[in-house]
């Protein structure tokens, strides 16, 4: 089983990632005849047999045409797919559960179009028909279900043809090297209590002193040190005396902590709870850190952040986790 398995793996080159661009030779391209060629075939013969049986030469001649229009059909089954280019191109994140979307794209140098061409992700996979126009690319949105967190790769794709007669199957075994990032599935489940921001050096009024806001008048109360000096100071007798205005500074934030979640939640409960309340929170602006066994990602808020977060639950106990999060 072992040395059937690794001539399999050396016949179609599987279990590798192929290099993007790829461009398909000979090697890469295998053909076979199809149920209706192998009929055709049977029924060529039996012309054979009843033209020598009973010395037809139109028969002869029939036959031979015919069996030449078939090897005509290998060739042109087989260029289909030589000299195609195959590039790896983008998957965007998706939560577990959804179907994820691997772009394809997939290039024709020749001045001919390559019609009747089909693309699948596995035996059990949908399969999309296409076609490249000549001296053009075409891109093929590829569907994959997702079912774990983490990283999914694309894995094998069978590209394969039928044209032009359908007498013949071509097909090739190209695996670009795509994956995409699986996020754990969203669980609803009560938010932590938020708890105001401290952070050393930050005191001030309600309105926060982070993020610069604009200007207004002065009003009794306010702090000396919040004053617009150099603005005053263009025109000290006509401009009254101008406050700097923040926003942000001290803004709640709430930290999303895995030890705050109930003694018996198991891991891949724990991440999609908290993959909830990264979503819950990002949707409403507020400002969140997320604490895990080993990694801290301190409070903050947009979509680089939830980026961050979730990428962090998704690869949480994996060797990827400390990948880059970009």
């Amino acid at each position: 089983m072992q040395l059937a398995a690794r001539f399999r793996q050396w016949l179609f080159r599987t279990g590798a990632d192929d290099p993007s661009p790829l461009t398909l030779t000979q090697r890469r391209i295998f053909i076979l005849p199809s149920r209706v060629g192998m009929l055709f075939a049977l029924v060529l013969t039996v012309m054979y047999a009843g033209a020598v049986n009973y010395n037809l030469g139109l028969g002869h001649a029939l036959v031979f045409l015919l069996a030449s229009l078939g090897n005509t059909g290998l060739v042109y089954s087989f260029r289909n797919l030589f000299g195609l280019r195959i590039l790896a191109g983008r998957a965007s994140p998706v939560f577990a559960g959804e179907t994820a979307s691997f772009a394809v794209r997939f290039e024709n140098e020749r001045n001919q179009p390559r019609p009747a061409l089909r693309v699948s992700a596995g035996n059990d996979a949908p399969e999309i028909d296409f076609v490249v126009p000549a001296k053009a690319s075409i891109a093929i949105e590829i569907p994959c279900s997702a079912t774990r967190r983490g990283w999914q790769a694309l894995g094998r794709l069978r590209l394969s043809t039928r044209f032009p007669l359908g007498l013949f199957f071509a097909w090739s075994y190209p695996q670009p090297p795509m994956r995409c990032l699986v996020y754990p599935q969203p669980l609803a489940f009560p938010l932590p209590i938020p708890q105001p921001a401290s952070r050393p050096g930050r005191h001030g009024s309600t309105a926060g002193d982070e993020d610069f806001a604009g200007l207004r008048t002065r009003q009794p109360g306010d702090s000396p040190r919040h004053i617009a000096w150099k603005s005053f100071a263009r025109d000290p007798e006509h401009r009254p005396l101008l406050v700097k205005q923040f926003a942000g500074g001290n803004e709640p934030e709430c930290w999303l902590d895995w030890h705050e979640l109930p003694t018996g939640m198991d891991v891949e409960t724990r991440l999609s709870v908290m993959t909830g309340w990264v979503l819950r929170l990002e949707g409403a602006g507020s400002r969140y850190g997320l604490r895990l066994p080993g990694r801290e990602i301190t409070p903050a808020h947009g979509e680089s952040h939830a980026m961050l977060c979730l990428k962090a639950l998704a690869l949480f106990g994996s060797r990827d986790d400390d990948a880059d999060p970009a």
